[in-house]
């Protein structure tokens, strides 16, 4: 059975954004949020099967990446409207629910508009970064962590210098950030991270193998380069400028908010769960009904799109369960 990937343009909350969409209008909602830095071509292995399976499903460009809105205003990246843009995709198809999958910060988002407005996620799986709640400002504890030392989201949180490195050649930016958080190309965490001063995102990277390689094809690249030449980096790099005004606005909201199913998938190899390798058992003891969580074998940072056949079985069984 093929299935028709259609694309098309809406303007909700305050913002044009770009669809990717597959399955029948009216059959039961699936949204997906990617993360950074990519775009809806993120989840085009999962459009096919997860409408087979019989769901509508929506993958929005979010703001600020590819042909949705981009204007040069931090505030616009805020996890309010983050979270209502895709509320706003649910009032859209004229359902109540939708089930929530997001990847990277995407996953971030879907936690969150889970913890904002859980009247309206049925289900909600986040990949590769599981829930966080934050023990204060996330800025004030990078810096308690890393010091002087390199850290990407304190690197980010500057106007100017990311923007101008990122967007000087958007295919090597993609070419680099893609390779080194693979499975294949992550060379190790750090014995020590350089300082602060004089580092650039692209630093800790390497020079990528020619194309192909196992998961990205030379034209998958040039989609994502095509996508961040017409948006730039600002708007990507802002959602992490929102960080410590997003831990303001949920704070005080308890994770027992989170009481529809929850799960988590992540690839065994990723850096964010080699960082962080307690996250399942974390969300075991915190979120009300959460179901489990696997780890890909064979994958890094790019789970969805390094092993996606394993990766659409492990989804659709758990959807399977709600």
């Amino acid at each position: 059975m093929t299935t028709t990937i259609r694309q098309r343009v809406t303007n909700v909350n305050g913002a044009t954004l770009h669809l990717t969409e597959a399955g029948e209008p009216g059959a039961p909602l699936i949204l997906l949020s990617h993360g950074f830095p990519e775009c809806a071509y993120s989840w085009r292995h999962q459009m096919e099967p997860l409408a087979a399976a019989g769901y509508h499903v929506i993958a929005p460009d979010q703001r600020g990446y590819g042909h949705s809105s981009a204007p040069h205003d931090v505030s616009f990246y805020g996890i309010n409207n983050l979270a209502g843009d895709l509320c706003a995709l649910i009032d859209e198809q004229g359902h109540d629910q939708a089930i929530f999958v997001g990847h990277d910060w995407g996953a971030i988002i879907v936690w969150e508009t889970a913890r904002l407005f859980p009247e309206r996620v049925k289900a909600v799986v986040g990949v590769s970064v599981g829930f966080t709640q934050w023990p204060m400002r996330p800025t004030e504890l990078f810096k308690a962590a890393f010091g002087d030392r390199f850290f990407y989201m304190s690197y980010f949180q500057n106007i100017g210098p990311p923007e101008k490195e990122l967007d000087a050649n958007p295919r090597d930016s993609m070419s680099k950030v893609l390779w080194v958080a693979s499975k294949d190309g992550f060379p190790g965490v750090p014995d020590e991270l350089p300082p602060m001063e004089g580092t650039g995102f692209l630093s800790l990277t390497n020079t990528p193998p020619p194309l192909p390689w196992r998961w990205l094809t030379a034209a998958d690249l040039d989609y994502y380069t095509a996508q961040y030449t017409q948006s730039g980096f600002f708007g990507p790099v802002s959602y992490y400028r929102n960080l410590d005004a997003n831990y303001e606005i949920t704070k005080d909201l308890s994770p027992d908010r989170i009481s529809m199913p929850s799960f988590f998938i992540s690839g065994a190899d990723d850096v964010v769960n080699l960082m962080n390798p307690t996250a399942i058992d974390s969300m075991a003891a915190t979120l009300p009904d959460f179901r489990g969580g696997v780890l890909i074998p064979d994958a890094g940072h790019w789970t969805q799109q390094e092993q996606p056949e394993v990766f659409n079985a492990t989804l659709l069984n758990f959807l399977q369960t709600i």
